[in-house]
């Protein structure tokens, strides 16, 4: 077969059929196959009738169609799958050739494949995709990252198909080495599972608490979408809320069973914080919230027997949502800076050299996470790229410092009517946490040492040194290595 293809695909899912069209729809020749061999032929005789595909019954077929270096991304199941599929491929590339991973795969394997493929000549690149089936075809967030020799290969074609903002800047640029790519991608995700429980939360305290339809609810979200909330999940939000559901004519959202589901990323990501030291309970309590949903059958069951509150006076309908909005708001400003300190160790750990700003602005367009705040993200970080936690630049300091009042009162309300929060109370936590120049830590620390001779460090003496105290006066001077896990 003459090479005459710009990329190869392999996996022709949802995602991997949309950025094929995506691709050929901006002039490149894309060659494709699938594990399945009938879904080439489907696709060729359906959505991609009559347009630049080559449909191939092989990976041999694929490869001698690809123009050199080839470029091939692989759009397959996280985990073996990928394994599998680079363990095919790999003898039938050539020095030079990149392969390209588009799908959710967890960051240390991205840095132990690119390794592998290093051994054979081979450049690797994770690439993080976020835009649903939506922004597949018509322009995703793109972050790519791994062997820099891949980059100039890939940027007319990744830089092709991304969103563009307002200014035509594609939404996807070099990220770094290694599983930077995937690591951030990662991050998006676990702060799209943090604002998507907000927004849920919000839903729950505007339905049980405030006692709104969806159809109202659909016009508070929209109203929300015309100011500082403006983002892709408060849009759709709304427009699901004005659903109704053909078979019973009730809103889509009422029939819906309450039981979420997950892929994993939000979990890599509240194990990335505690294996980086890095304080991020908002989005560990949105993964929570999910495996809390999935045990729908307990919840039924605990309902019938555990006492809520009786519930005190209705609050002022237009006065709570008003405190909501500002509450909603903070709590967001809080799961980005949560996400970006998640960054920043990652950075520091892996020698990625981040650049935080443009990570923001790569989010703008086509990704779940789009807001207009998040310029504001990238000013913050021009103007300190140091930033240790963006609560500390003035627009966001100021913001939740507005909002906090309202943000309390929303709590409170949660609180009684008994209504759980634990995305948006465990924000205003981790907000007050990080402004308090004195935690019960000291406490936490004389208790470990007490019970295991762990040490502590003094107030009063320079950090780095540690002590043990003998308290009942029978343990004696040895004291346990200080360490940290």
């Amino acid at each position: 077969m003459k090479p005459q293809a710009d990329i190869g695909v392999v996996g022709l899912a949802v995602m991997g059929e949309n950025l094929i069209l995506n691709m050929e729809s901006r002039g490149f020749t894309v060659a494709c196959t699938n594990r399945t061999v009938a879904k080439v032929d489907a696709f060729l005789a359906g959505r991609g009738r009559g347009k630049k595909l080559i449909g191939c019954r092989s990976l041999q077929e694929l490869a001698d169609a690809l123009s050199r270096p080839r470029r091939i991304l692989m759009m397959v199941r996280a985990g073996r799958p990928v394994d599998d599929l680079i363990g095919e491929l790999a003898p039938l590339l050539e020095p030079g050739d990149i392969l390209v991973d588009g799908g959710n795969s967890h960051y240390p394997d991205t840095i132990r494949r690119g390794k592998v493929a290093a051994e054979r000549g081979l450049l690797y690149v994770g690439a993080g995709v976020s835009g649903g089936e939506e922004g597949a075809l018509k322009g995703p967030s793109i972050m790519p990252g791994g062997h820099p020799e891949a980059w100039p290969h890939l940027q007319p074609i990744f830089q092709a198909i991304a969103a563009k903002v307002d200014d035509g800047t594609p939404c996807c640029d070099w990220i770094g080495p290694d599983g930077s790519g995937h690591f951030v991608k990662m991050v998006h995700n676990g702060i799209e599972y943090g604002d998507m429980q907000l927004i849920a939360e919000a839903y729950h305290l505007m339905a049980d608490g405030l006692g709104l339809a969806p159809a109202e609810m659909a016009e508070v979200f929209r109203t929300w979408n015309q100011g500082p909330l403006d983002s892709y999940l408060i849009e759709i939000t709304a427009e699901i809320l004005d659903k109704t559901d053909d078979e019973t004519g009730r809103p889509m959202v009422d029939v819906i069973l309450d039981a979420a589901g997950q892929k994993g990323t939000g979990k890599w990501t509240s194990q990335a914080g505690l294996d980086l030291g890095v304080g991020i309970p908002q989005i560990a309590e949105a993964v929570f919230a999910r495996c809390l949903s999935a045990i729908k059958d307990e919840r039924v069951a605990a309902s019938g027997v555990l006492a809520g509150p009786q519930g005190g006076p209705a609050p002022d309908r237009a006065a709570f949502l008003a405190d909501l909005e500002q509450a909603v708001y903070a709590a967001k400003i809080c799961s980005y800076a949560q996400g970006f300190q998640l960054l920043r160790a990652a950075s520091a750990e892996h020698g990625w050299d981040l650049d935080f700003g443009n990570i923001a602005l790569l989010w703008r367009g086509g990704c779940i996470i789009r807001a207009r705040f998040l310029g504001r993200i990238k000013e913050a970080f021009g103007a300190e790229p140091g930033l240790a936690n963006l609560l500390l630049a003035p627009y966001f300091r100021d913001q939740v410092a507005a909002a906090q009042d309202a943000w309390r009162r929303v709590v409170k309300g949660g609180v009684d009517a008994g209504v759980p929060l634990p995305a948006i109370a465990t924000a205003l936590s981790y907000y007050d946490a990080y402004r308090s120049a004195r935690l019960p830590a000291n406490l936490l620390q004389a208790q470990r040492d007490y019970f295991g001779a762990h040490t502590y460090e003094r107030v009063d003496r320079p950090r780095g040194q540690f002590f043990h105290t003998n308290w009942t006066g029978e343990g004696g001077a040895t004291a346990s290595t200080t360490y940290v896990v």
